[in-house]
Parts: C-alpha cells; sequence; structure tokens
C-alpha cells in the first residue's frame, strides 16, 4: 500500500479515531458528541441545530482573510451492512481496519464506512493544519443522510453562511458530479396473518444468501440479483408443485442498499418436503446461471425445520407472491440526454414481517421528478390492488447541473494545472445532499468530488488509498487559488 504522501498518513489517522466511534443513520449522537469536543481541543467555534447537523467555523489562514467562505460538507452517518452470522454491532463496537497489500482500505465482514467518513476526515486536516493555506471555511457535518437525507432537508436559514460548497461524498477520484437524481421512499403493508394451525405439514426454511449488493443508485443499472426478488421467485415455483404457506419473511436491511440475503419459513405438506428441496436444488443451478456474471456467490437452500408454526392462508400467500412479482425494481428509464445514465430505478429494499402485515419498502430515484413520481404511483397502485395501505415519504429534489458554475470553471483549471489532465464531469443516478442544499440556500454553487470508493453499502466497501492523496492535492490547490 501507498502510504508515503504525507497528507494520506494524515487524513487516515483521522479516518481511524472517526470509525472508533459508531454513527448508525438515526444514531449520530456519539459521533456528533465527539466532533463538538474535537472543534473544541482545536480553538474552533461549533455548532448544532435540532437535527444534530454540526456546522464548524475555521477562520481563513494567512493572506486568504478577502476570500469568499468555502463549506465543506458531508455526512456523519454510515449504512451498517454486515456479512450473514457476523456478530459485529453497530451501536457499540468499532470498524475494523484492513489495509490491503494492493494499495486499499477496508473493513472486517463489515461497510467501512468512508462513505462518508472520508469527508469528515479530510475537513479535520484542512482546519487544523497549520501548514494548509485556505479560505474561511464552514465544516457542514449533516445526519441521517443514509436513510432519507433528513439532516440536510432540516437545515434552517442562515445555519450557512458560505455560498460555494464542496460536497466530498462522491467515490471516483478525477470525477466531478455536477448533478444527481432525486429520490422518494415507498412503503406498503399488506394484511397478512398466520394463524392458520397445519396438522399435516413440515416446516421448512428457505434462504437466498450470497448476493453481491451494492449501492442502490450506483449499482443498480448491473442488474445484480435482488435477494427478496428472488426469494419469492423460488416461493411461486414451490407453489407450481406443492401447496405453500408462509410462515415468517424477511430480506434486506438498508433503503439504499441492493438486498444481498432473504428468508422466509415455510410449510409445505410432510409428504411433499422432499420433492420441494429437489425444487428448490434445481431453481438454485438456474439462478446462478442467470446470475453468473454479477452474483457468482448466489445460493439458495431449503432445509426441514423442528417445530410447529401457524402460517398464512393459501390466499394471504398467493397475495404476497403476487404483489412483490408485480412491485417495480430496477431499471425502469435511461436517460434520453447523457448516455449510460440512469434515469428512473427503483429497490425493492426490504420486507418483514410487522403486527399481522407484511411490509415492503422501496427506495425511487429519478433525475426528471415527473418520472419519480410517476413511479411512486405505480407501487401505490400495486398496493390499492392487493388490499395494502400505501404511503410515500415525500422524497428530496434532483440536483439539476449547472454548467455555467464559477466553481466548476475554478475547479477545472486548478485540477487541470495541477494534474496535467482534464478531470471528468458527470451527473449519477445516486442521491448527494446537494440537491436539497441548494433548494434550500439560494445562489449556492456546488460541486461533488471524492476518493475512489468500491462497493459502498455493502461489507466489501473499500477504498482506493492512493486517491485520497490526489484527492487533498486537488483541494490544496483549489484552496491556494483563493489567495
Amino acid at each position: 500500500m501507498n502510504m508515503e504522501h504525507e497528507y494520506t498518513k494524515k487524513i487516515l489517522s483521522a479516518f481511524e479515531q472517526i470509525s472508533q466511534i459508531p454513527r448508525p443513520s438515526k444514531k449520530e449522537e456519539k459521533i456528533v458528541a465527539w466532533m463538538l469536543n474535537w472543534a473544541a481541543e482545536n480553538g474552533l467555534e461549533a455548532r448544532t441545530d435540532d437535527a444534530l447537523n454540526v456546522l464548524i467555523d475555521v477562520p481563513a489562514s494567512p493572506g486568504f482573510e478577502n476570500a469568499q467562505t468555502l463549506v465543506l460538507q458531508g455526512h456523519l452517518d454510515m449504512v451498517c451492512e454486515k456479512a450473514k452470522g457476523h456478530s459485529h454491532d453497530f451501536d457499540k463496537d468499532p470498524i475494523e481496519l484492513i489495509y490491503t497489500d494492493d494499495g486499499w482500505l477496508t473493513a472486517s465482514q463489515t461497510t467501512l464506512g468512508a462513505d462518508n467518513g472520508i469527508a469528515i476526515a479530510m475537513a479535520m486536516v484542512a482546519a487544523t493544519d497549520k501548514n494548509v493555506g485556505h479560505p474561511p471555511l464552514e465544516l457542514l457535518f449533516t445526519t441521517d443522510e443514509e436513510t432519507g437525507l433528513t439532516g440536510a432537508t432540516s437545515l434552517q436559514a442562515g445555519f450557512i453562511k458560505g455560498k460555494q460548497l464542496l460536497n466530498i461524498d462522491s467515490e471516483d477520484e478525477g470525477v466531478f458530479t455536477v448533478g444527481c437524481a432525486g429520490g422518494e421512499d415507498a412503503c406498503i403493508r399488506l394484511p397478512f396473518p398466520t394463524d392458520e394451525s397445519l396438522p399435516g405439514y413440515s416446516a421448512l426454511k428457505l434462504v437466498g444468501g450470497g448476493m453481491s449488493g451494492g449501492h442502490s443508485g450506483i449499482d443498480i443499472i448491473e442488474e445484480r440479483a435482488n435477494a427478496i426478488k428472488l426469494l419469492f421467485r423460488a416461493i411461486h415455483e414451490l407453489t407450481r408443485k406443492t401447496d405453500v404457506r408462509i410462515a415468517s419473511v424477511s430480506g434486506g436491511t438498508a433503503r439504499n442498499a441492493i438486498p444481498r440475503d432473504a428468508e422466509a419459513m415455510l410449510m409445505i405438506p410432510s409428504s411433499d418436503a422432499g420433492a420441494a428441496i429437489s425444487c428448490i436444488e434445481e431453481l438454485e443451478s438456474k439462478l446462478k446461471s442467470e446470475y453468473r456474471k454479477t452474483d457468482p456467490n448466489l445460493s439458495f437452500t431449503l432445509s426441514a425445520e423442528n417445530g410447529e408454526y401457524k402460517a398464512a392462508s393459501a390466499a394471504s400467500t398467493r397475495t404476497a407472491i403476487d404483489t412483490v412479482f408485480v412491485y417495480p425494481d430496477g431499471v425502469t428509464a435511461m436517460s434520453k440526454d447523457i448516455v449510460g445514465l440512469v434515469e428512473t430505478s427503483n429497490n425493492l429494499a426490504t420486507v418483514k414481517l410487522e403486527d399481522g402485515k407484511l411490509v415492503i419498502l422501496s427506495n425511487q430515484r429519478s433525475s426528471n421528478m415527473d418520472s419519480l413520481g410517476l413511479l411512486c404511483g405505480r407501487i401505490l397502485s400495486v398496493a390499492r390492488l392487493a388490499g395494502a395501505e400505501g404511503e410515500t415519504n415525500g422524497g428530496y429534489p434532483s440536483w439539476k447541473p449547472n454548467m455555467d458554475s464559477q466553481l466548476l470553471a475554478r475547479c477545472l483549471e486548478v485540477y487541470e494545472k495541477r494534474f496535467a489532465k482534464k478531470p471528468v464531469v458527470e451527473a449519477i443516478h445516486a442521491g448527494l445532499e446537494c440537491g436539497i442544499i441548494g433548494s434550500k440556500y439560494d445562489g449556492m454553487d456546488m460541486i461533488s468530488f471524492g476518493p475512489t470508493i468500491k462497493s459502498p453499502h455493502c461489507p466489501d466497501e473499500k477504498i482506493e488509498i492512493e486517491s485520497i492523496g490526489k484527492t487533498w492535492d486537488f483541494m490544496a490547490a483549489l484552496f491556494e487559488s483563493y489567495k
């Protein structure tokens, strides 16, 4: 691994400290308290708002007093995904970091949290290193980005003063992001009582796992397996062979992560148990072939379980299968303006039984807000047809590219001068807080960039160490351009 870059070492040292502090979405109290203490120890003024967003004021370096204020922005929370069966407790356990021989930093069987802890670490170094010249800085760290961008949504007028914002939450070094999709969550609750006793039936556990998962914005274009969709496909296959009743079902962990695992407890006539197991073995072989390139470790098993379980009726089981079958998932439209960019998609994210109802949560994205509304409308139509309750959460706006941005022009000039090549400028299908921040602070000029991160939102998440130093070199040169 390349640790020769002086500031790479400093940034990773800060990131290691951050990784010791639990910071799941909606549970950011510990990291907020730590950030406020860190600011106080370094003589920096800091404050929070009702949503626990943190703002830290950093005075200008000598010679930069007349420069305009720059906002460095990232989010405090992280997606908490772990390998199936791993005992890590995100509410209290530190992230176990692993430096690989081929130049990457990853974690042991969990998400790494470089999304977006690396932004916090870079901002900390920028604010405190005396050898770094910079204009006045506002360090804005938002909460609950990963489960709904609610921290950014809660920002109030006057909380920040700067009019140029650097969002350090993109995941390819050498790429400037200038636009992103908007998004909205949907939830449907289907009545699903599991109160039937079934003498002569056996309990069998259906488990789907080993799927690649990934970020529901970035990786949705790859058409990876959705564990929930495939679980219900497997149950449907079983209904073609015998009577099947669902006793319990669960799958997925986060709204913005493609589900990697799902399982169901099924009740099947005892005389058909052997044939049912054979049916799933045959289906697994088909699925392994179908998803051999995107999900090489996919697996499905059906095995006998001890105990007696009450289950749903045949009609309720059928309705659940049909509902998941017709529920939108994956890419629904590609951009007509930008080649290779997803315009509209849906991630069928989680399913569980709760209070006698089958609860399905999904996350829709689109750069076209009309298309986003239509997709959400389709899901509510599915709910009505199934006899379920359906609701959406109102969502967040897209960020429309501004190719005439003064900040973009400055960044392009600085990057090309520093590295003797032009960066890529793009819009992405993932969601960024820039759309919300821009809607709240009129005239905010924004750009997003960051080091290279692979497989965010799943336990394979890793960050390229060399790209940290390159991202820093760009940011330091950008600071210097304001002198």
